[in-house]
């Protein structure tokens, strides 16, 4: 791999004035202090619609795109909301998404939008014609529809005589629409910059989703259409009871049978959005860990083995030269080091991970080789300040000593990014908290914990702060400037 460094900071950390971060001004400076900093990559979070917590890896469709990502200050320009919904949608504080204000006000709006912009017949044939070269995506919009006209419910309860509104087609249509459009914006405009963009494929999919709704024969479901078995992982780090995520299990018989249309189409649709993506959950295309359904906890479950070498040379086809991170973190065993290694995928290391316990780890960046791609920690750690904090003190004095600092706890944290991108790893990553020097407050996401998560945002006066040329520097020395 070409020695090269980026950050890791999801749309929705950005700032802004809404409630949330979107393709809006905010994310062309954002790429300009990444290009002054001698960044090459930008690491995104996925995209699609969240849950109600506000999570990406739970949504209602892997072909979608999250409504609160389009700026209401291009919809402004292009006169599709008025000068007072731009005032009343203006957020109390930028430090946190506003969840609860756009669950209630986001949607509304950009169905006013939505309205007007069928006005306009140009802006109708656009969405037309954007909807027949992507019919997942028009999919998900019927069954958006469908679902509001159900009073939200899971598409298993829905009445089947319960009318579709073509109007609530029509509002998701422009909304699906108006979201790819700005991204297709804001992506040439780094790759102006010369910044490429990875984006997240997450490994599952909801059971409430048009993804199920649509192709449930890929998925192993009963004769009702409901799981036997449910996707999680086993106790770890995170978790004593392990993570119980509930997920139908795909049938990779049907799969392998088909030609894997479904993940063909799935990292076709991924790959023309980013330059790269990091495929979640490796570990399960060689075996995947399942639990009986009504399970309270993942504890009691068991191993299955999965699509294997099938899986990956169909993801080498479809993908060619574009870059795949193998997230190859958790219960990693010989024979899914032999599928990575078969894959010639870069697979992860995560300093952190080199740090919960004494002794050597091929997460400490000595042992790293050019062929993965290394964090300070994921979206899924506490930041690396709020790691220090946490470390027991003898773990901590090893992590000290490790990185040259003394009992210096922001020292401590700048070595150890400094460690990362002096590292061999052909790709270093650094979240965007480890940038800017702060505490667990920021972390991003605690797994296995449903709310409070998501939430983290950065202002325009922090991003100003941070010493680009300094970081130029760095990626200079260590043979990383772009």
């Amino acid at each position: 791999m070409k020695r090269q460094s980026g950050v890791l900071l999801h749309i929705s950390s950005l700032p802004g004035d809404y409630g949330c971060g979107s393709f809006g001004d905010d994310a062309r400076r954002f790429i300009d202090l990444l290009a002054d900093g001698g960044f090459a990559y930008w690491q995104t979070l996925p995209f699609c619609i969240p849950d109600m917590f506000g999570s990406p890896y739970s949504s209602v469709s892997t072909f979608s795109g999250n409504p609160n990502f389009i700026d209401l200050d291009t919809l402004f320009r292009e006169g599709l909301v008025t000068k007072d919904e731009l005032l009343s949608s203006r957020a109390a504080s930028p430090y946190s998404c506003d969840f609860n204000a756009l669950r209630k006000e986001r949607l509304p709006l950009l169905r006013r939008a939505a309205s007007r912009a069928y006005q306009n017949k140009k802006t109708v044939a656009e969405i037309d014609d954007f909807m027949k070269k992507n019919p997942r995506i028009s999919a998900l919009c019927r069954f958006m529809a469908a679902k509001e006209a159900n009073g939200g419910k899971c598409w298993l309860e829905w009445d089947k005589n319960e009318p579709v509104p073509e109007n609530a087609v029509q509002a998701w249509r422009f909304i699906e629409y108006e979201f790819f459009r700005q991204w297709e914006d804001i992506r040439a405009y780094a790759h102006k910059k010369s910044i490429k963009i990875i984006g997240d494929i997450p490994f599952y999919v909801s059971l409430d989703s048009s993804d199920v709704w649509g192709d449930p024969e890929q998925f192993q479901l009963d004769e009702k259409r409901r799981p036997t078995w449910v996707a999680g992982v086993p106790p770890d780090y995170f978790s004593a009871d392990g993570q119980l995520w509930e997920n139908p299990l795909y049938d990779w018989d049907h799969m392998e049978a088909d030609n894997f249309a479904f993940w063909r189409d799935r990292l076709s649709f991924m790959l023309s959005l980013y330059d790269g993506v990091r495929l979640d959950h490796f570990r399960a295309v060689e075996s995947y860990y399942r639990v009986k359904a009504g399970e309270k906890t993942a504890r009691n479950g068991e191993w299955k083995k999965g699509p294997g070498e099938a899986f990956v040379d169909m993801v080498r086809e479809v993908a060619g030269d574009k870059l795949i991170i193998a997230e190859d973190l958790g219960d990693i065993t010989d024979e899914v080091r032999a599928l990575l290694e078969y894959s010639g995928f870069p697979g992860m290391r995560v300093l952190q991970f080199g740090f919960l316990h004494g002794g050597d780890s091929s997460h400490r960046p000595h042992n790293y080789i050019n062929n993965c791609v290394a964090y300070t920690g994921t979206h899924d750690n506490n930041t690396m300040l709020g790691a220090i904090w946490e470390m027991p003190p003898h773990m901590r004095t090893e992590l000290f000593d490790y990185c040259g600092a003394p009992e210096d706890w922001n020292l401590a944290r700048e070595r150890v990014v400094r460690s990362v991108i002096a590292s061999s790893a052909g790709l270093a990553i650094i979240p965007i908290q480890d940038i800017l020097g702060y505490g667990a407050d920021t972390r991003m996401n605690t797994p296995g914990v449903a709310d409070g998560n998501w939430r983290f945002r950065v202002t325009r006066e922090q991003l100003a702060g941070i010493n680009t040329a300094a970081y130029r520097r760095t990626n200079e020395l260590y043979a990383r400037y772009r």
